[in-house]
């Protein structure tokens, strides 16, 4: 593995951040980019000064809340365009462990293109500190979005991941356009319709400790919707592959 970079969203992560930080760098496996989103607490300003004495750590300021999705976005495009090999998602307020990075960068390196952390592998729940309504919200969304889409992943909302470079080079990034939840369905389903290679590895979710859930019901709603959305997509887009085979099933003559 020759270039790893980690892509932290942040937005009010003042008190995380630099644990997070501490501990990625500790480990010495990869980049950093912390992306803001305008954070009133000055989060922005503690990750310039963790840039200027790391120049493995670089920031990006972006001008409000555009969304976890085009963070992520622009995290990807940011990192191909200077050569990465790997791209992380990683949660900024201590949810995802990265003494488990090592472990999905095992993955990419045997030939995985996509390694998802799933926190219910194995029929296991691997959550700590969420309540029944949380968790039951969190398996029935996983349930339904899978079932729909017809992937077997046992946590397809999961936002702890790496891509290979190979997976964006095959993947139309520029066609993905959802947030939170949805964003990670839709990339996950992406990574499949192109043939990639996806994996699972188990972790432990841990709720933040401190700060609010950037859970909205705008996010819920569109999580819902997306499956759905997708399916449609792939029947038009069948169909204009079809048509575009054969002028006459689409109602077109030709001239004989």
């Amino acid at each position: 593995m020759s270039r790893v970079l980690v892509i932290l969203p942040t937005y009010m992560e003042k008190d995380t951040l630099p644990v997070v930080l501490t501990k990625v760098l500790t480990q010495e496996v990869a980049d950093i980019l912390v992306i803001d989103d305008n954070s009133p607490d000055g989060t922005a300003q503690i990750a310039s000064d963790w840039a200027s004495q790391s120049r493995r750590v670089h920031v990006m300021n972006r001008p409000g809340k555009l969304g976890l999705g085009t963070a992520y976005l622009a995290g990807f495009l940011w990192g191909l365009d200077r050569g990465y090999d790997c791209f992380i998602e990683m949660d900024s307020d201590m949810s995802h462990n990265p003494l488990d990075l090592p472990r999905f960068l095992d993955e990419i390196e045997k030939g995985a293109d996509l390694v998802i952390g799933s926190r219910y592998m194995r029929n296991t729940i691997s959550v700590v500190g969420w309540d029944f309504k949380r968790l039951i919200l969190s398996k029935f969304g996983n349930f339904y979005a899978s079932t729909i889409l017809g992937m077997k992943l046992s946590d397809i909302t999961s936002g702890y991941r790496a891509f290979s470079r190979r997976a964006f080079e095959n993947m139309e990034l520029g066609n993905i356009h959802s947030e939170g939840y949805a964003f990670q369905i839709e990339m996950a389903y992406m990574a499949s319709r192109a043939g990639l290679k996806i994996m699972e590895v188990p972790i432990i979710f841990t709720e933040r400790a401190s700060g609010s859930s950037k859970m909205s019901k705008r996010i819920v709603r569109e999580a819902i919707w997306l499956p759905w959305r997708l399916k449609l997509r792939k029947l038009i887009n069948s169909f204009s592959r079809s048509a575009a085979k054969d002028p006459q099933k689409s109602g077109r003559r030709t001239e004989g």
